[in-house]
């Protein structure tokens, strides 16, 4: 396990001279602690046998990590950006994943694809979007009593507040928050949403509405 981390730290860091991937003044330590964060749902979770989707996976936090110690789960990491997801493709070939496939789209588009729509048992999302948004990009993707999990800093409450309204038309609810420390931050939290009724056709809305105006 040890040895792909420091061969993903290293593709990374590499890539990420060229091309900007995540902050350029992010030093290995910097990235450590975003390997950390992206692991701590194994310290509350296990995801065994699962299929996981994960949007806006961006250089790989946190679902290529978790591949990596979950080589008994299937990933679906969804990342628009080419360069970004050329880069997932690069890591995923190079490290040998054969549990990982990366997808070059939006969320909007395969939530309403009956390819991916309620598929997975579990969405993941770190750093992409308000908890309202992220509702609507990830519960249509799960199957009935699936889970999302959602990274979220010290606002967590002030979010999963602003999402009632979204947790009802969605019918899903917060089952769980996960709190945890990582450095010098306090509060992180992973709120745990669970899907409770299948989701309305509608939704996802077209490519872009839910950012522009979340339920």
């Amino acid at each position: 396990m040890e040895i792909n981390v420091n061969r993903y730290l290293e593709l990374l860091i590499k890539e990420n001279e060229k091309q900007n991937l995540v902050s350029r003044k992010a030093g290995r330590e910097e990235l450590i602690g975003h390997v950390e964060d992206s692991l701590k749902l194994l310290d509350f979770y296990k995801i065994k046998d699962k299929k996981v989707i994960d949007i806006g996976s961006g250089a790989g936090f946190p679902a290529l990590l978790l591949a990596i110690y979950c080589p008994d789960a299937m990933f679906t990491l969804v990342e628009s950006d080419l360069k970004k997801s050329n880069f997932l493709i690069q890591a995923v070939g190079e490290l040998g994943l054969k549990n990982v496939r990366v997808l070059r789209e939006r969320a909007e588009i395969l939530g309403q694809n009956p390819l991916y729509r309620a598929h997975y048992d579990i969405c993941t999302s770190r750093a992409v979007a308000a908890l309202n948004v992220l509702l609507e990009y990830g519960l249509p993707l799960l199957e009935l009593e699936g889970r999302l999990f959602l990274w979220k800093g010290k606002n967590y409450a002030a979010e999963i507040a602003q999402a009632e309204q979204a947790l009802t038309v969605f019918k899903a609810r917060v089952e769980d928050v996960c709190l945890y420390s990582l450095l010098e931050e306090k509060d992180r939290a992973i709120v745990v949403v669970k899907k409770e009724a299948p989701t309305p056709q509608k939704y996802p809305r077209r490519v872009g509405i839910p950012a522009k105006r979340p339920i």
